[in-house]
C-alpha cells in the first residue's frame, strides 16, 4: 500500500467515534441498510448493530454490509440481548418514535456516548424495543408526510451526532480508540484487499501492517498465500 493510501486510512482509524451507533430493529430492505452503513461510515461511526430473528439475519445483512466493508455489523438475535450488550458499554438509547413524552431530536447530548434505535420499515420499532428505549426523539415535520424512509431518517440524526461532536473536538483524536487488533484488520484490508481476500478464503490469519505500511510475514504464511488451492 502506498504511504498516501496508509496515511488517509490512519487518519479515518484515528476519527471512529467507538461510542456512537445505530441499531437496526428488524430493518429488512437491504438498500435501507446499505444506505444507514454507509452514513455510519461517512460520520465516523465504527460499528452498528442489527436485529432479525431466524436464519435470514446472517445472509441479509453480510450481504447488504458489503457495500461498506470500513463498518462492522454486529448482529443480535432479539432486541433485548442488542439493548443490554449496549447498555453495557454505557451508551443511552434513543427510539425513533413520535409519542407524548418524545423530544426533538436536536436537543439531545449526542456527545454522550449514544445508539439510535430504528425501527422496521412498514411497522416501526417494536413495543418492547420502546420499553427499553432510555428516550423517544422525532424530527419534526409540517408538511403532510408523518414519516420520512428509515435510512433518511437516521442520516439526519447522525450528522447532528456529528456535528455536536466536531464542535467539541471528538474528531480531532491523533491516535484510534479502536482496539488494535481492529485497526490492523482495517489496514490489511483496507490496504490490501487482494491479499485479504485471499487470505480470509485459505483462513489464514491476517499479518501485522507496519507503520509505514507495509506487511510484515513469516516466510511461510507468503508460502501459505501463494500455494495453489
Amino acid at each position: 500500500m502506498n504511504l498516501q493510501r496508509h496515511a488517509r486510512i490512519r487518519e479515518m482509524l484515528a476519527r471512529r467515534q467507538t461510542d456512537l451507533t445505530v441499531c437496526m430493529e428488524q430493518v429488512h430492505k437491504p438498500h435501507n441498510v446499505s444506505a444507514i452503513i454507509r452514513t455510519a461510515d461517512a460520520v465516523g461511526v465504527h460499528e452498528v448493530h442489527a436485529i432479525w430473528p431466524g436464519n435470514r439475519l446472517r445472509t441479509m445483512y453480510s450481504s447488504a454490509a458489503g457495500s461498506n466493508s470500513w463498518v462492522q455489523v454486529k448482529t443480535h438475535p432479539t432486541i433485548d440481548d442488542a439493548v443490554v450488550h449496549l447498555k453495557q458499554q454505557g451508551m443511552q438509547i434513543l427510539a425513533t418514535h413520535l409519542s407524548d413524552s418524545a423530544v426533538d431530536f436536536r436537543e439531545i447530548d449526542y456527545t454522550r456516548p449514544t445508539c439510535i434505535l430504528m425501527g422496521q420499515e412498514k411497522t416501526g420499532i417494536t413495543q418492547e424495543a420502546l420499553d427499553l428505549a432510555d428516550c423517544d426523539i422525532i424530527i419534526p415535520m409540517i408538511g403532510m408526510v408523518q414519516s420520512l424512509n428509515v435510512s433518511v431518517a437516521s442520516a439526519l440524526i447522525l450528522y447532528e451526532a456529528q456535528r455536536q461532536r466536531q464542535n467539541a473536538g471528538m474528531y480531532q483524536r491523533h491516535n484510534s480508540m479502536l482496539p488494535d487488533a481492529d485497526q490492523q484488520r482495517l489496514l490489511f484490508e483496507g490496504g490490501f484487499p487482494v491479499l485479504a481476500k485471499v487470505a480470509k478464503r485459505k483462513g489464514l490469519p491476517y499479518p501485522h501492517i507496519t507503520d509505514s505500511g507495509e506487511i510484515d510475514a513469516e516466510p511461510g504464511w507468503w508460502a501459505a498465500m501463494q500455494a495453489a488451492g
